[in-house]
């Protein structure tokens, strides 16, 4: 029994393939499945290096696109300073050929006081007519005129540099006295009026 059982085994494991020999066996009997196995190895290395072309052309169109879209917000961001700046120089040039007849007229009556035979009031009256003058041009620029006496005490408006006792109940909490005006160019306050209050 013994023999028969250790013959049967002999039998079995000469029937059976080591790993080695199964590996052997198969390289050799199928050399098309082989070929076919490197072939798309082949293709597929392919594949990735044509991936990796496009995706370094994508890279370099994007870069270069970024460039010329950063050179182009530079060049806008000149080109706006200095439309700024030259738009700032016109205005003021525009605003200064508009002052010089007032400043012409002060030089006239500069001018006018050198003579011994001036009196007072002609004086008086050139000053006056050189101040509706120069008022206007204010006006036309714009500009206004705040007024602040017997008004309340506005902080977005005023500046209180002094205070003193109210001469009336109803002007306490109020400006009584304006020492320097407040102008406002359009509705924006630009220039705080220096004023005195009331307590």
């Amino acid at each position: 029994m013994e023999n028969m059982n250790q013959d049967e085994l002999k039998e079995t494991k000469a029937g059976e393939e080591t790993p080695q020999e199964s590996q052997e066996t198969k390289e050799n009997t199928n050399p098309e499945e082989k070929k076919e196995e490197v072939k798309n190895q082949d293709n597929a290395s392919a594949s990735l290096e044509e991936k990796v072309r496009l995706l370094e052309k994508n890279l370099a169109e994007q870069k270069d696109s970024y460039l010329r879209l950063y050179a182009d917000f530079e060049n806008f961001r000149r080109r706006t300073a200095k439309e700024k700046i030259e738009f700032l120089e016109q205005a003021n040039a525009k605003l200064l050929t508009d002052i010089l007849p007032v400043f012409d007229d002060f030089e006239r009556a500069l001018k006018s006081f050198e003579n011994p035979d001036l009196k007072i009031e002609t004086a008086k009256e050139g000053i006056t007519l050189i101040y509706q003058k120069f008022s206007k041009f204010l006006e036309k620029q714009s500009l206004i005129v705040m007024e602040s006496n017997g008004q309340a005490f506005d902080p977005d408006k005023h500046e209180a540099i002094a205070q003193v006792p109210a001469p009336s109940e109803d002007l306490k909490g109020k400006v009584i006295d304006t020492v320097e005006k407040g102008y406002y160019l359009g509705e924006k306050v630009i220039r705080f009026a220096k004023v005195v209050t009331g307590n």
